[in-house]
């Protein structure tokens, strides 16, 4: 059974996690500065993997449906590393899309709810669209 509580690794985990997405954009913005970005990747995967698990991580990467993304993100955090960051991230975008994209109606669910922003997802052209991703929700 998963549990919901917020003890202290899934803090640290949310934490670094943060501040991957933080030094990757930043390493995006300084015209993909190789460092900033490999920094961010070695967050965000250590964040990602505190937070929900070692076990539960592994799983989500070795499925057998997941494996292009996974193939994709890992090649990515090489090119980062070893200095070819524009490619890398390029893989890595490719590869995280792929990887996440089931939680992506999720996402549209709870970007709907949100007072402000949500007024403009639920606009006909806009609703239309996630509508016709509602059915796949994943439970969160």
């Amino acid at each position: 059974m998963v549990s919901f509580e917020m003890n202290d690794r899934k803090k640290i985990g949310l934490g670094l996690t943060g501040f991957g997405i933080f030094f990757s954009c930043l390493g995006i913005v300084f015209f993909f500065d190789k460092g900033l970005l490999a920094m961010g990747n070695i967050l965000f995967f250590s964040g990602v993997t505190l937070t929900i698990g070692f076990k539960p991580t592994m799983q989500f990467f070795m499925k057998r449906q997941n494996y292009k993304g996974t193939i994709s993100f890992g090649l990515g955090f090489f090119c980062v590393i070893i200095g070819w960051p524009i490619v890398g991230m390029v893989l890595e975008g490719y590869g995280f899309i792929v990887l996440f994209s089931g939680f992506w109606p999720t996402l549209a669910v709870f970007l709907q709810k949100i007072p402000v922003l949500g007024w403009l997802f639920q606009q006909p052209y806009i609703r239309s669209f996630f509508d016709r991703y509602r059915g796949r929700r994943v439970p969160v």
